[in-house]
């Protein structure tokens, strides 16, 4: 199929249909592995999504080509590998090993599934898209920062959410914090952008997609600690990176957009375990 007649099959897929049923209950296993913490649940959600997606191809519902099945049990991969491990922020060997190796089997299993076994190319990684940045693109990481000066202090003090990861009050943790939040930073693009969302709209509509890619997106990030109210800060933050990802079709773009987020988040959590030592950056001290 070429390109530019692809594209236009994926902007047709409606809102709602047949799809959607498995697809939001294979996105509903990430508020159970998650949120609610409870893994016989999320196992139960992803094998209904995948089934009834199987019982609906079988039954010439839906067009066979792109596979529905193939795509969830793809979603249902990923997410199933990163539920194998609790997701609480922590900085000895052990974790961030265990981290590396289970988010990057999340991302690798379902890449190499769908490349090599499948012979397909839904999963892809485009680092520069559109090519060269436009005005807008500059100016939105300029608010990015701002916005993330203005809102992270308040969020994370205010709250106390900030406890939820480890103290970090001397220079070697420090490091190993910077690491593991920009890692896991690149990570949340990879997968839940150039994997889940890129499958989920093949089959329905984008913005369907990305309301979907986002319930797993926020569930992630609640159990990694953004809890309390922050939704209120993940859910367009998730919502936003996709639509971005949709215009500017670079995930180099995506990913300096969250890197730049997530750099502000990281100077808050040293300002908050540390008080004093970066006094005056922020508006907000614990």
């Amino acid at each position: 199929m070429a390109p530019a007649t692809q594209e236009r099959d994926v902007a047709a897929r409606p809102a709602f249909g047949w799809t959607l049923a498995p697809a939001a209950l294979v996105c509903l296993a990430a508020p159970a592995f998650f949120l609610l913490l409870n893994p016989w649940l999320g196992w139960l959600l992803l094998l209904a999504g995948v089934g009834a997606a199987a019982a609906i191809e079988r039954r010439g519902v839906v067009a066979s080509t792109p596979w529905l099945t193939r795509d969830l049990g793809l979603i249902a991969v990923g997410m199933a590998i990163v539920s194998t491990i609790s997701l609480a922020a922590k900085l000895d060997d052990l974790s961030m090993v265990r981290f590396t190796v289970v988010l990057g089997g999340a991302v690798a299993v379902p890449y190499v599934i769908s490349r090599w076994v499948f012979r397909d190319r839904a999963i892809a990684f485009p680092w520069r898209g559109g090519g060269r940045w436009r005005p807008w693109q500059w100016g939105w990481l300029v608010a990015v920062l701002g916005l993330g000066w203005l809102i992270l202090p308040f969020y994370f003090i205010t709250s106390g959410v900030y406890r939820n990861w480890p103290v970090v009050n001397e220079p070697g943790l420090i490091a190993r914090l910077f690491v593991g939040v920009g890692a896991v930073g690149i990570w949340d693009e990879l997968f839940f952008i150039c994997t889940v969302f890129a499958l989920l709209r093949r089959h329905v509509a984008d913005a369907t997609a990305n309301v979907l890619q986002a319930i797993v997106f926020v569930s992630f990030l609640w159990e990694l600690g953004y809890r309390a109210w922050g939704p209120l800060l993940t859910i367009p933050f998730a919502l936003l990176q996709a639509v971005i990802f949709l215009k500017t079709r670079s995930l180099g773009y995506v990913v300096t957009v969250h890197l730049l987020f997530d750099a502000v988040v990281f100077a808050v959590l040293v300002h908050a375990h540390n008080p004093g030592l970066l006094d005056g950056l922020f508006l907000v001290s614990p």
